[in-house]
């Protein structure tokens, strides 16, 4: 479905990007690769999706927060591939803390890191998609894009101004063959919100089952975490030519937690 076609993923060594990594290479696309992690663990990941779908994957070591290496990030896919098809903008950072007391320094980081990152690699890569009249820009936010809860003042506004970029760009550019949308997944089942679960479990004295349960799971109306793979297929498909007429959507994979 991606014969041939390049992408760049954000946040790609673990979680969600690393799944929509992996299913773009499974679909024939080379892949640049970004993120934290130990040198050799990531160099481990390249190799082995590199051998096992007989794609090119790079690495990128980009700061997310730093427009300047974010740029060389685009420069190195561009070099390394000729070209940039398909962008998913997927790093992210959250804190959590009442408004009055969130720490100035953590808005800007998470508004750095959520938002205008994307924004910087969108830039980037537009001329190039513009002359070629082709390009799928996936910006993943969150259903904190589409809906808000307390104690999340910097993250929510971050993710609502993303759905909101993305539709601009989406109507900017739908005349030159690139469309942009947005994903909107609520919780999703990664080594991050386990580690999540173990940690609410003790500053709250409750049972792990009963994070997941009353907190995590309260508002998704499945009561059931959306599952990597399940994203990973949605994003395939918007990168894909069937979706060529899919722009400027915001898509909610919430287990229906938006309409709770």
């Amino acid at each position: 479905m991606l014969e041939g076609k390049t992408a760049i993923v954000t946040g790609s060594t673990s979680g969600i990007g690393l799944g929509i990594a992996r299913a773009f290479a499974a679909q024939g696309a080379h892949v640049m690769l970004n993120g934290l992690g130990q040198a050799d663990e990531i160099e481990f990941t390249r190799g082995a999706l590199q051998r096992e779908f007989g794609v090119r994957v790079a690495f990128h070591g980009a700061d997310m927060s730093r427009p300047d290496e974010i740029r060389g990030l685009a420069a190195q896919a561009e070099a390394a591939f000729g070209r940039v098809d398909i962008v998913v903008n997927n790093a992210g950072i959250q804190h959590v803390a009442p408004v009055e007391a969130f720490p100035q320094a953590k808005w800007d980081a998470i508004l750095a890191i959520n938002l205008t990152a994307a924004f910087v690699l969108t830039q980037a890569v537009v001329p190039g998609m513009k002359a070629r009249r082709f390009g799928r820009l996936l910006n993943v936010a969150s259903a904190h894009g589409l809906t808000a809860s307390p104690f999340k003042s910097a993250y929510v506004a971050a993710k609502h101004g993303l759905v909101g970029f993305t539709r601009c760009v989406a109507v900017e550019l739908a005349e030159f063959g690139i469309t942009a949308n947005t994903l909107c997944p609520g919780y999703v089942k990664t080594p991050l919100v386990d580690r999540q679960i173990a940690d609410q479990a003790r500053a709250h004295g409750i049972s792990p089952e009963a994070v997941v349960r009353d907190v995590m799971l309260a508002h998704q109306a499945r009561k059931a975490f959306v599952r990597v793979e399940e994203l990973a297929a949605l994003a395939v498909f918007l990168a894909s030519d069937a979706a060529a007429s899919m722009t400027a959507t915001a898509i909610p994979m919430d287990g229906g937690w938006t309409q709770h």
